[in-house]
């Protein structure tokens, strides 16, 4: 069996050997080894890695990623933590995805081996730093053993091993293998932050080039001899089934090989993709509605609203809410503010490659968020036992949520659709745009009811807010990501008040990117704003006295406000909006200067963005993410909305009535990263939810009223 694009990834994967070194919570020594795949005649190569750094004859660095590359930089940030402690130079170093491994690869900050929450750098910051310094470690003491000299008197510089005493010098290459039978320290001495070289410079992204280039792999460019290509015809309206299928019409396509039913749906296979699809549009499928989500979005509205008033679960309750509305002199203000279901919409749909070896076992090629959920799922769909089941990460086009899925519902449809054949032939299963955007699993739809009171002095004293929402995590009680971001104010309010209402639809939920935050930020900080415009106060300085108790949200709404020049004079036409929210544990203020476009519609001029992540460990991954994270929010927040229309069924289908952001309507971007000492935490995801309120709250300063319902931008106008 050939591989095409496969072939040269997997070899450039095992360029040259060396040494291996693994950690778990201590580290360890293992010998180098590698995952390879099925390669021609089923033959393995090598065997598995249990490493984060492999170091070659040539003196290359790879570092084994154990979070999966789609863009947002663990490859360059984790890379970059490595190199620092082990005085490599930056142009030594390279990234790959470790293989599925939840022991050594493990996510310290939930357990299982997955990308996600913004923890990428935050959890493995400490691990990477021992790793790359033990490493150092043990090549000092291979060098020290070869050339007769005492290890202390040995130095790294720029991936080169010096002895001045007998002016020996050398790459890391020569003493890979010796460094790998060295004992390992057992707590490796990590550098003073003071002497970092490489973090916190604007290092270049290791991936930029291939990306660029048109060479690096992603699992839409992995193609094998024979290979099947399947789709999957799925409903239109959420929970539904196979009642029944007429496939004739659909097996007259010439290129279409077979069509079977699965849990899932309807799958189609053919020769190629294009047959497939066109076979898939054959065919005549009649649905068993009898469990499907047969509500429109405004009947779901409706239905939320019923429970506003009712018992829900308390997720704060401080001081005497209802008291503080009924003081002398009290204003109040309510708003119920709607948030519609949102797709991911990532660049590169759903898809993975299947690939049976002769000896039974199985490898699967896809952008796996959770693989060795992805691994689990495939052994039990397919009844294999899971170590011969082989998960090989590719690099993705964008995920934001979307590949990370507990129970890996997507793998398990892949799976589904292989084992329906014979196992004889690699498979391709695909989604296509209308299947993503159609496919579910999104950002749940939300309503708030906010309830705020200001006392005869001005000041906010009552705050109650509920919020109604499917629960990301199936949870009968108090879900923690539906609250995120409210529960936690960080204005200090002395009575407030936050509940809860978990709803059950058929329509599959999911974090999308920044979770909870992505609705409770946007009805914080636009409420927030129109009580201290109710009373006459400026934005920034009202928001700054209520939080005297978080100096590092003050410190970034500060930063920001200097670089927007607050107060100066806004141009003819224009108004500014901010806001600040914390999220995964990074502070990231952001004022917008918005104007009425010739549309009708918000035209978002420019926006200064100020962010506290801790650590910086590569500013220009961390400028690109909030870069990307604001054009991501402005997007959603003035054009996205999955709905669902006359009994449920799904409207939107692809770019065209779900849009994401036009070049041309990207604003400038100008980001501050305020120097800190703090442990780093992630930037994936916080540059998105403060972006739609300050954007909502320069528009409502323009004259447009409050923006109660999302997106401010109506689908029939886009």
């Amino acid at each position: 069996m050939t591989f095409n694009a496969l072939t040269t990834t997997r070899r450039s994967f095992l360029a040259g050997a060396g040494l291996v070194i693994g950690f778990t919570l201590a580290p360890k020594v293992f010998s180098a080894s590698a995952l390879e795949g099925v390669q021609a005649g089923g033959d393995k190569s090598l065997s598995q890695i249990n490493a984060f750094i492999k170091i070659g004859t040539d003196d290359t660095v790879t570092v084994l990623s154990k979070h999966i590359e789609f863009g947002q930089g663990p490859f360059t940030g984790l890379s970059t933590i490595v190199a620092e402690e082990l005085d490599a130079d930056w142009s030594q170093m390279r990234a790959v995805h470790s293989p599925a491994d939840d022991k050594i690869y493990g996510n310290l900050a939930f357990g299982l081996q997955g990308t996600g929450g913004s923890t990428s750098i935050a959890n493995s910051y400490d691990q990477l730093r021992k790793a790359g310094a033990t490493a150092r470690a043990l090549l000092v003491a291979a060098a020290a053993a070869e050339w007769g000299v005492p290890a202390a008197e040995i130095t790294v510089e720029k991936g080169r091993i010096k002895h001045a005493g007998s002016g020996k010098e050398s790459g890391f290459g020569a003493f890979a293998d010796k460094a790998a039978t060295q004992t390992p320290p057992a707590e490796p001495k990590l550098k003073d932050p003071k002497d970092f070289v490489l973090i916190g410079q604007e290092l270049p992204k290791l991936d930029t080039v291939s990306k660029t280039n048109g060479t690096a792999v992603f699992t839409l460019d992995i193609t094998a001899d024979n290979m099947l290509y399947a789709v999957v015809a799925h409903p239109d309206h959420f929970g539904a089934t196979v009642k029944s299928v007429d496939d004739a019409a659909a097996r007259k396509i010439p290129g279409v090989l077979d069509v079977k039913t699965i849990p899932q749906g309807v799958a189609v296979y053919a020769e190629n993709t294009f047959s497939a699809l066109k076979g898939r549009d054959a065919l005549t499928v009649e649905w068993d509605l009898s469990k499907a989500e047969t509500r429109s979005s405004d009947q779901l509205t409706a239905d939320f609203a019923k429970l506003f008033g009712t018992d829900g679960h308390e997720a704060a309750n401080t001081g005497d809410v209802e008291k503080s509305f009924g003081g002398n002199g009290v204003q109040t203000l309510e708003a119920d503010i709607v948030f519609p279901f949102l797709a991911h919409a990532p660049m590169e749909p759903l898809d993975a490659v299947f690939i049976k070896a002769a000896d039974g076992s199985v490898d699967v090629f896809n952008g796996a968020q959770f693989p060795t959920m992805d691994k689990k799922v495939t052994a039990q769909v397919l009844g294999l036992d899971p170590e011969k089941v082989r998960v090989n990460t590719q690099l993705a086009g964008g995920s934001f949520g979307r590949k990370a899925q507990f129970g890996s519902p997507y793998i398990a449809e892949a799976a589904a659709v292989f084992a329906a054949t014979d196992g004889k032939r690699p498979m391709k299963h695909m989604w296509t745009r209308e299947d993503d955007i159609r496919g579910g699993f999104y950002r749940p739809m939300y309503m708030h009811r906010m309830r705020g009171a200001i006392d005869a002095n001005g000041n906010v004293v009552g705050w109650d807010q509920t919020i109604v929402g499917q629960s990301i995590m199936a949870k009968a009680d108090l879900d923690e990501t539906s609250v995120e971001g409210a529960a936690n104010l960080p204005y200090v309010i002395p009575n407030l008040r936050v509940i809860s209402h978990n709803v059950s639809l058929a329509v599959p939920p999911l974090w999308w990117r920044s979770v909870g935050h992505t609705h409770t930020g946007f009805a914080v900080e636009t409420f927030m704003d129109e009580l201290l415009q109710k009373v006459g106060k400026d934005p920034v300085e009202g928001r700054l006295a209520l939080l005297s108790k978080e100096p590092r949200h003050m410190e970034t709404l500060k930063k920001v406000a200097e670089m927007a020049d607050w107060g100066s004079a806004v141009p003819e036409g224009r108004q500014r909006g901010v806001a600040v929210v914390k999220s995964f544990g990074t502070y990231v203020a952001q004022i917008v200067e918005v104007s009425t476009g010739d549309d009708g519609a918000p035209r978002v001029h420019k926006v200064w963005c100020a962010v506290d992540c801790g650590v910086a460990i590569n500013p220009n991954v961390i400028k690109a993410q909030m870069e990307g994270g604001i054009g991501y929010g402005v997007g959603a927040v003035l054009f996205d909305a999955v709905t669902l229309g006359q009994g449920g069924k799904i409207v939107q289908s692809n770019f065209h009535d779900y849009r994401s952001l036009r070049i041309n309507e990207m604003p400038a971007v100008e980001v501050a990263i305020i120097p800190s000492s703090e442990k780093p935490t992630g930037v994936g995801e916080p540059g998105v939810p403060p972006v739609g309120p300050a954007i909502a709250n320069a528009w409502r300063r323009l004259g447009h009223g409050a923006v109660r319902r999302l997106p401010i931008v109506s689908i029939g106008s886009v």
